[in-house]
């Protein structure tokens, strides 16, 4: 089996836009959608639920039930109905690319976007989902040739003639389009025939992020990294690239885009490519360190030294944050859960050694969410000769508090690749215009320091 369907939810959880369903009854989509809000309800302070829930049966002929996955997506909530012996990584690859559709039509994604353009994303539905439950359709280029994106609608009706008769030499008969630009007239489906642009160019974006679990005494428990090859191409007619790397040996677990010719990079280590019209994930991959290495020893680039006594309705704590990198570091977030019985906080910053502390400044702020109690810490930009503390108490109604045994850390480094893999040329051949070529890199981290 596959998937049955698709509803997108809005922020109070009702239905905004939703599949036919024609092979099921009429409650079908109200049992998942039940399930849902009601799983999300029972896990309302978390804000986490299942991404699977399983659907009791209770309607038609459906004795062995049925599941529902979904995903969060900004305040809508995607949801994919599947029954039988269905895997759902699939659902969850098509809710993914269904979501990236919705972002290259419509760029904000909201209840408001897809209430005014309610047309176009049933149109989409049908499109990129069979009858029968299979993904169809889900490259934008070929969508874009079928489903018309909002402005360019606008467009063609504004520029469509008041006359009622129109068509080969009769008057009004002038608006035409390209015979060889229609709906899968191009031999490769992620590219369109006929492409032009002014300027032609395509840019790189290499992205590596670090997910790692540092044990109480300071040592690395498991850390690994993930990269990501993203690419915005606008180059005219059919060009064919070469990309060549620094180090691609370091590239493990790869997963390519369609255009990228498999055989070429198993045999040379090079990404042979004809590249779509504008944004695409040109590859994923997980680094792999040099041989003699320990499998996911990456060194973690940054230390945290927590000190916390926990005592009666309450405790008292103090953070020593600094960085390993010599590169700066920015956008870092430090948290910690005070545990769902915390009423409040107070706390200041400083840098190290210092004893004059402050609620703001380029040492950070700190906050308390009231609603999941979580204590956070951030600070803007880090360079690498500064160590920051952060030190202060918290207040709970329970007598024996049970605040989280670990902080969960996040941080970016503009310029920065784990792997030190780098991109070393890129030849265009198929066409004899020059394009411009750029190439930008930042790693970032999701990391859990245990106390």
């Amino acid at each position: 089996m596959a998937i049955d369907g698709l509803i997108i939810l809005d922020a109070s959880g009702r239905p905004i836009i939703q599949s036919g369903y024609t092979s099921f009854p009429l409650a079908y989509p109200l049992l998942h959608i039940d399930a849902v809000n009601n799983e999300i309800s029972k896990t309302s302070r978390s804000g986490i639920a299942d991404p699977v829930i399983y659907v009791a049966p209770g309607i038609g002929d459906l004795p062995g039930g049925s599941a529902c996955c979904h995903v969060e997506v900004g305040e809508l909530r995607l949801v994919a109905s599947v029954t039988g012996d269905a895997d759902p990584l699939i659902a969850f690859a098509f809710l993914q690319a269904f979501t990236e559709i919705l972002h290259d039509y419509f760029d904000t994604v909201s209840a408001a976007t897809l209430k005014d353009n309610f047309d176009i994303v049933y149109q989409l539905l049908e499109e990129t989902l069979d009858s029968s439950g299979h993904p169809l359709t889900t490259s934008p280029n070929a969508l874009r040739d079928i489903v018309l994106p909002p402005s360019l609608i606008s467009k063609l009706l504004a520029s469509l003639p008041t006359a009622a008769p129109t068509g080969p030499g009769r008057p009004g008969g002038s608006v035409a389009t390209s015979t060889t630009s229609g709906a899968f007239a191009s031999p490769i489906p992620w590219r369109k025939l006929g492409v032009r642009h002014n300027h032609n160019e395509i840019l790189f974006d290499i992205t590596e992020k670090m997910q790692a679990i540092v044990g109480r005494n300071g040592g690395t428990l498991v850390s690994n990294v993930h990269g990501k090859i993203e690419s915005s191409a606008k180059l005219s007619g059919m060009p064919d690239l070469l990309l060549s790397l620094t180090n691609p040996n370091v590239m493990t677990e790869c997963a390519f885009h369609p255009c990228v010719r498999l055989q070429r990079w198993t045999r040379e280590k090079i990404l042979s490519f004809v590249p779509p019209d504008g944004k695409f994930v040109l590859a994923e991959y997980q680094y792999g360190p040099p041989q003699g290495a320990l499998v996911g020893n990456v060194p973690v680039p940054l230390a945290l030294k927590p000190n916390i006594t926990v005592g009666e309705f309450g405790g008292t704590f103090t953070v020593t944050f600094s960085s390993r990198t010599m590169k700066i570091m920015e956008n870092v977030r430090i948290e910690l859960c005070l545990g769902e019985d915390a009423t409040g906080a107070q706390c200041t910053v400083s840098s190290a050694g210092s004893g004059v502390g402050s609620v703001g400044g380029v040492e950070g702020s700190w906050m308390l969410e009231q609603r999941k109690k979580i204590l956070r810490w951030e600070i803007p930009s880090m360079h690498s000769s500064g160590s920051w503390v952060l030190r202060g108490s918290w207040t709970s109604k329970a007598k024996v508090p049970r605040p989280a045994h670990a902080f969960q850390i996040s941080f970016e480094v503009p310029t920065h690749s784990f792997s030190s893999l780098k991109v070393d040329q890129v030849r265009l051949s198929g066409e004899t215009y020059k394009m411009f070529k750029g190439v930008r890199m930042r790693g970032c981290g999701s990391i859990e320091w245990r106390w």
